[in-house]
Order: C-alpha cells, then structure tokens, then sequence
C-alpha cells in the first residue's frame, strides 16, 4: 500500500525549502581565492599542489560524510513537513480479548496466494498485525478454540509475549464451535475480581509458559473487545451472554474454496451371510465445479479396489464395494482431489473380531422383544438371559450385577432401585439416579427425525410404524436425542460413568384399564425393529468390544470396560504415539486423546483387544467455503463477519523528526572529531 501525502506548506515555503540542499552543495564547491606568491624554493610548491588537490570538485565530494548527512538531514525535515502515512487497522478501547480458530477447516490452503500456507497463518498473521497497532498499556489476551476453548495466554500488556504465545498455535483436526470459547471468554474478561488479590491461584486451562500474575491483570468485569478470526464453520451461539465483550468477527478464506471429501465409510454384515462385509462409502463435493475423481480402497494397507466416479457441484455420491469376507482388520478409502483441504480426503473402516457380550433382559411378558431376542442373529451377538421382574428384588440379581456379569440389562416396564455397573436399556420407564426428566404424555406421535450419525440408528427407517402412546424423554447434559417428535424425544441416550443408558419413550406391549396386554406400536411387524435390536445388542451388550467397526470424530471420548483381571492398558495412537491408562474402579477405562484422525490401537497387557477410528466425517467441517453475506446470532442480536478491518490512516512524521535529530547529532559527532581528532 502506498503511503499518503499531506502538503503542510505553501508554494513559497516550498520553494524555499527546496533551495536549501543545492545552497549546502554550494558551498563546498567554493574555492579559495588565491594571490600570486614568490617562494624561494620548490620545496614551498608541495603545501600549494596539495591544497589545490584537495579543492579538487570530485575528490572532495567523495570524502565528504558530512555533506552526505547534512543532505540527509533536510530530506528528512521536507518528508516529515510532507507528513506522509500509511493504512493501518483501528482498534478501539484498551483491552482485547484474541479468539483464533484453530479447527479442521483452518487447515485449508485457499489462502496461499496471500503469502501464508493455510487460514490458520493468515489469521494469526493479522492477530500479530492487531497487536502491533496496540497502545502502550493495552492489555490483551489470547484464545484458541475448535470444538472446545484453551486459553494461550491471559491478559498482559506485554506484545513480545502476546506473540511468543501467538506462535504456539497449532492446527488440529476437530471440528469447530464457539460456544465453549466465548463462555470462557466471557468468563475470563468478566470477571468480578481481579486475581492480583489471590496470586496463588491460575486456571488450570493456561498452557505451561503462560505469563504469570505478576505479568497478567484480569479485566475486573471492565469492557473489552473481543476479535474472532475464523472461516465461521459453526452455528449461531443464541444462549451465551457476552457481558462487557463488544464482538468483532473477521472472515477467513474465500468463497471459492475448492473441496472434495469423504462424510462416511462404514461397513455391516450381511444377515443371510454373516461371515462377508459390505463396504459402503460416500463422498461429497464442495465447489462449485462437478469433479472427476480415483477412488482407491485398502485393505490392511493393500490395494483392494478402485473406482472412477463423477461428482456434481454441490453433489454427493454414495460408493458401493463389492462384498468381502474377513473377521477383522482394517479399510481405509483414499481420493485423489487437488483440493484447498486433505484431512478429509481419507478415511478408516475398523472391523473388530466379533464378541458374544452378556445380556439380561428383565420384562413381565413382551413376545414380540422375546421373540427378536431369540433368533440365531441375535444369539450370535450375546449370551441372553430372560427373567421377570420379581428377579431384580432377589441375591442373586444383586450379585451378578455388582460382580459385573453382564454388560447390558434390559429392563421393559421395570426398573431397579440403583443403577447397574452395565449399560442398560430402559423401556418405558426412566433410570432411578433422578437424572432424566420425564416429559408430556403424547397419543399417537409421529417421529419427524432420527439421530442418522448414531450406530443404534443409523442404519434404521422408522418412518413407517405407528404408536399409540408415548412419553416424552428428557436426557441429562451430554445426552443425544435418537428418536425426535414435534414435542420432544422420544428414545435418547446418555453417558454415565463409563457406562450408557438408553432410554425408549414407549412401551412395546401396554397394559389397558382392564390389566389386559396390548400393542402399543405396530414396530414389531415392521423390518426395523429386529435390526433395531441387532444394534441394540451389538453396540451396548458388546462387552469390551462394543461395536465390530467403531468410528468416532476428532476430540470424542471412548470408554469401554477391559477384559479379565486388572493389566496395564496401553493406546498405541496415529505416529505411533503411546499412552498408558490408569486402571479404574470396575474396570472401565475411558480415552479421550483423539485428537488426530487414522487408526487406535488398545493393547491389554500384551496383546491387541481393540482398534477403532477416527474420521472427520463432518459436512459442515468440510464445507470450506466461507459466506461473506451470512449473519451469526450471538444471544439476540446478530453480527456479520467483515472480511477486513476499518482502516485508518497511521502518520509518520514524528519518527521522521525523531531519526532527523539523530542524523543532526551524528553529524555534529563526526564534525568534533574532525576538528579535535
């Protein structure tokens, strides 16, 4: 950008100023004015011939240091009087609070031709230009954030510091959300006291190196600016309150960003033919061009297929390989796009050798569960065990459960007094620990949507059966709705402690005023319901091994219960990165380094019990194309991110005086020496 001009004098003035450097060269090219001299001897002519050389027009301009800054010394004063100055950015107020995302989507190369290899240099670029155009005694903090908030370095006004810890910055592969950082945010630039008064504490979020509280002041509850950059790959946040923060989004990335991924890669086994596996992938494209791409499919590391298919714009596509006959190992699938981002571009498919898991099903008389319960498929997943619900009040139910001998209980229109150490399904009932909520009583609801990402669901159409009477489901906090109707969830599930509990709003088999057993849902009749139970059986009754292929995104949780007696268990991660577990009560383990994407190993003492993935899988995360026109809704009130920052012209003309009076005083260094040296 080319500096700006302002003229500070008249043309007179000017014209003075201008002969200013030719009357400094003048006078140095004045000679002596010499008179005629008799000498009596030749030896005289020696201190003449060297004065006459040293008056010499070119020699003397070639020696002289002192005319050079004298010349310099007045162009500096005529560019100070032209007052010239640059474009810079406009910060506001006098603290800043830095959000940078540092998500999947940021790893996005479409910005290289602004001198930066992905997003995330870029806008860590512009954070170091913002804290360059800080004032003295601006204080700043720094977040990063994907799905999750980590603060980098609390409020300072140091910007060495602020950039040290800006560097450290590092892409991940999860996907991205504001809510956890805005409520760290605003629960850092918020707060009520300032922690100068209790120096002993410091969060537990602030990264080891972080300026301590001798460096750091918390804004006391005191306005601040807060500055997202990001490609605003993320929903609107309506339920975090922003306090003193006055929110400022810049957009990064383009438009036209180009990108090819894959959403899905799962595999299931044939009913009729157990022992062969279906492999089905789905590849979507985000651009605006229909695409031509090779796909290939591995097999444990080796070539198994490929495939050539063409992609709309803005299509998807839904690839079939042919069946395969294996117990366990590894698919992965590769694309071959030049596309801005390659996270995506690979996926994994694990098959876990199958497990018979341990099931109790509890229930006063439900044919149509037992008769789903009984068949060969389903006695090929687990050992079932069937009892009435008089069963749960006796010594021996209370033994097997607390000794762990079963990974599922089912309870169909029952429930226990406490909770299982075993994942359970209730039946139209609630879990005893008070932590689900109960809803309004519906007659004949309709499902309107089914949680498609959840192995219980994903495969399952449940569209076509009707229900008499249903009650509405409430999950505690980390719950996810897999059956939704217009008032509310019908079926949900929910972590607790290691283990899951699922919870169905309706009953399969009612009891009428009369005490007579009634249908309540047609489901039985209908093909999805003993798929349904196949799944049920397969991913919460599977034990240690709870699904033959397990799939989860960057930053989920795993938690499964390790076989046998109590072994050093080992996760051996992408890169050949090891973690060890610590044994915990009951022998649940739970694993949450899945930061990057490829394949888990969990290895029990010494030998491999289970692999899983880790795959982006996420449409909206891949979907790298940013929308300048889209409005984010943060509480009520709505923000359009800018793809730049309000400029400001940035004077320079001060400095220039400043490096003036230097010149001045080198010059007038050089000049004593000459004169006393």
């Amino acid at each position: 950008m080319w500096p700006q001009w302002t003229n500070m004098l008249s043309p007179w003035q000017w014209a003075a100023l201008a002969a200013v450097p030719p009357a400094i060269v003048a006078l140095y090219f004045l000679k002596l004015r010499r008179q005629p001299l008799q000498v009596p001897s030749t030896y005289l002519w020696q201190k003449s011939i060297e004065d006459l050389h040293v008056n010499s027009l070119w020699q003397r301009l070639r020696q002289s240091l002192l005319l050079l800054l004298q010349l310099l010394l007045v162009a500096l004063l005529m560019l100070a009087l032209v007052n010239p100055s640059w474009q810079g950015t406009r910060l506001s107020g006098d603290r800043f609070v830095f959000l940078v995302d540092n998500s999947a989507s940021m790893s996005a190369t479409d910005v290289k031709d602004q001198g930066v290899p992905t997003r995330l240099d870029l806008a860590k670029r512009r954070v170091s230009e913002l804290i360059g155009n800080m004032k003295s005694g601006d204080k700043a903090m720094l977040i990063s954030f994907s799905d999750t908030g980590q603060v980098v370095q609390e409020y300072t006004t140091n910007p060495a510091e602020l950039r040290r810890r800006l560097a450290t910055i590092q892409p991940t592969q999860r996907t991205t959300s504001l809510t956890e950082a805005l409520r760290l945010a605003a629960g850092l630039a918020n707060a009520a006291r300032s922690a100068a008064s209790r120096p002993e504490e410091k969060p537990h979020d602030v990264p080891a190196g972080a300026a301590t509280s001798s460096t750091t002041t918390p804004s006391g509850g005191l306005p601040a600016t807060l500055v997202v950059l990001s490609d605003f790959r993320f929903p609107d946040v309506p339920d975090v309150p922003l306090g003193n923060l006055t929110p400022k989004f810049e957009l990064i990335g383009k438009p036209e960003a180009d990108n090819v991924a894959i959403t899905m890669l799962a595999t299931r086994r044939y009913e009729d033919r157990p022992e062969e596996l279906q492999v089905v992938g789905r590849i979507e494209n985000f651009s605006s061009q229909e695409k031509t791409l090779a796909v290939e499919l591995l097999r444990d590391g080796r070539l198994d297929d490929t495939r050539e298919i063409k992609i709309p714009a803005g299509g998807r596509q839904t690839v079939p390989f042919p069946s395969k006959v294996m117990e366990s190992g590894v698919f992965s699938m590769h694309i071959k796009a030049p596309d801005d981002l390659a996270v995506d571009n690979e996926a994994w498919a694990v098959v876990n050798p199958p497990h018979r898991g341990r099931v109790l099903f509890v229930s006063p008389g439900d044919e149509p569960l037992r008769r789903a319960l009984g068949t060969a498929k389903a006695h090929e997943l687990a050992d079932i065990r069937i009892e009435a619900p008089a069963f749960l009040t006796t010594k021996e139910y209370t033994a097997a459960t607390e000794g762990g001998a079963f990974d599922l209980v089912i309870y169909d229109q029952c429930a226990p007094k406490t909770m299982p150490p075993a994942n359970t399904l209730f039946i139209g009932r609630l879990p005893p620990d008070g932590r689900w909520q109960q809803g309004a009583t519906l007659g004949d609801p309709k499902i309107i949507d089914t949680e498609r990402t959840h192995p219980l669901t994903q495969l399952i159409e449940v569209g076509d059966f009707v229900i008499a009477e249903a009650k509405v489901v409430r999950p505690p906090p980390g719950g996810v709705s897999l059956f939704e109707a217009a008032e509310g969830s019908l079926f949900a599930i929910a972590p607790r402690e290691g283990f899951e509990d699922a919870v169905l709003g309706f009953e399969i088999f009612a009891t009428d005023a009369q005490g007579q057993r009634v249908a309540n849902t047609n489901w039985p009749l209908r093909q999805s319901f003993p798929l349904f139970i196949h799944e049920m059986l397969g991913y919460l009754g599977s034990g240690a091994a709870r699904l033959e292929t397990d799939s989860l995104r960057p930053g989920q949780s795993l938690t499964w219960r390790a076989e046998g007696a109590a072994e050093a268990v080992q996760v051996v991660a992408p890169g050949d990165h090891k973690i060890t577990l610590p044994p915990q009560e009951n022998q649940t383990l739970q694993f949450s380094g899945t930061d990057a994407v490829g394949v888990y190993e969990i290895h029990q003492g010494q030998r491999p019990v289970r692999r899983f993935a880790v795959n982006l899988f996420s449409a909206a995360e891949s979907d790298i194309r940013t929308q300048p026109e889209h409005s984010l809704r943060l509480g009520h009130s709505e923000v359009r991110p800018a793809t730049h920052w309000e400029s400001v012209r940035v004077a320079v003309w001060k400095p220039l005086l400043l490096l003036a009076l230097a010149v001045l005083l080198l010059e007038w260094y050089i000049y004593n020496r000459r004169v006393y040296l």
